[in-house]
C-alpha cells in the first residue's frame, strides 16, 4: 500500500490518497477508483471491520485507488463554496487520473479502469462513468442514489444540506435555486444511454433499522432510485446485476467481494 499526498489548486488539502497495488511492479493491470459516502474519508474502506478493501483484493490483480474527497464532496464542481476551492470532480478527473496512470502501471483506456463506491461514493461512481463515457468500462454503485430528481429532488437538495454544513461553509453543490442545467449533467436517471457497454453493479438494501433515524431516509431513498434506475436500464436493453439485501445503509462484504471479482473479470487482464 502507498500513501501520497498530493498538491492541487482545486482543492483544499493536500488531498491524500491511497493506491493499493496488488501485483507486481513490472506488470501492467487494470485499476479501480473507489470512492466513500458522506462524512467518510478515502481510508474507510479499508477500515472496514470485516478485513476491508485490502483484504477483498489480496492476490487479484488490480490496482485500487481510494482517493480523497472532503466529507460531502458529491464528486462535484460546487456552484459556490465559502471555504476556498473545493472542486473535487477537476481533481478526480483533469488530474489524479493522469497522475495514476503516470506513476503506476496501469493501463490508461477504457478497458483498463473502473469506477465505484458506497453511498455519496457510488452516486460519484454512477455519476462519472457516465460523465466521462471513455474512462471507465465498470460501475459499482453499493447503496448509491442514481436519481437526483426523484421525491422532490430529494437527493439534490441532500447534497445541498450535507455539503454547505460539513464541507462548504453554507455553501452548495448545486445552488439554491438549483442550476438546472448541472442537476442534468450529473443525474444517472437523464443519462441511461450512457450505460450502454459498460458492466453496471448495484447493491441496496430493504429493511433498514429503525433505531437509526438516517437509516430508513437514506435507503429507502436509494432502495426507490435504484428501481428506477433498473427500469430505465431494462427499457433501454442495457445490461446490468442487482441486488437487493436484507438490511440498511452499510457496505455488504459478500456483495463488495463479489463486485471486485465482476470487475476484474470485466476489466484487461495484467
Amino acid at each position: 500500500m502507498i500513501s501520497t499526498v498530493i498538491s492541487t489548486d482545486a482543492a483544499p488539502g493536500p488531498p491524500r490518497n491511497e493506491p493499493l497495488a496488488r501485483r507486481p511492479a513490472a506488470r501492467q493491470g487494470p485499476d479501480l477508483f473507489h470512492g466513500g459516502g458522506s462524512d467518510q474519508d478515502f481510508m474507510t474502506w479499508d477500515r472496514l471491520p470485516e478485513g476491508g478493501i485490502r483484504a477483498w483484493t489480496a492476490g487479484k490483480s488490480i490496482t485500487v485507488v481510494m482517493p480523497d474527497g472532503g466529507h460531502a464532496c458529491w464528486y462535484s464542481n460546487p456552484v459556490n463554496s465559502n471555504t476556498g476551492p473545493r472542486n473535487w470532480e477537476t481533481f478526480h478527473i483533469d488530474q489524479l487520473l493522469r497522475w495514476i496512470d503516470a506513476n503506476f502501471r496501469t493501463y490508461a483506456e477504457y478497458d483498463g479502469r473502473a469506477v465505484g463506491g458506497f453511498s455519496m461514493g457510488g452516486f460519484g461512481a454512477l455519476k462519472y462513468a457516465a460523465k466521462y463515457y471513455g474512462h471507465f468500462a465498470s460501475v459499482s454503485a453499493h447503496s448509491g442514489p442514481p436519481s437526483l430528481r426523484r421525491d422532490l429532488s430529494a437527493v439534490a437538495h441532500w447534497a445541498n444540506v450535507s455539503s454547505a454544513a460539513l464541507d462548504l461553509g453554507g455553501g452548495t453543490i448545486y445552488g439554491e435555486p438549483f442550476d438546472e442545467a448541472m442537476v442534468s449533467a450529473d443525474n444517472p436517471m437523464e443519462h441511461i444511454e450512457s450505460y450502454r457497454n459498460k458492466r453496471v453493479f448495484m447493491a441496496a438494501g430493504t429493511s433498514p433499522t429503525p433505531v437509526d433515524p438516517f437509516d430508513p431516509l437514506n435507503e429507502t431513498e436509494v432502495l426507490a432510485g435504484q428501481r428506477e434506475f433498473r427500469a430505465g436500464l431494462d427499457q433501454a436493453g442495457i445490461p446490468h446485476e442487482w441486488h437487493e439485501e436484507p438490511g440498511g445503509h452499510f457496505v455488504r462484504p459478500e456483495m463488495a467481494i463479489r463486485d471486485i471479482d465482476g470487475i476484474i473479470a470485466r476489466l484487461r487482464q495484467a
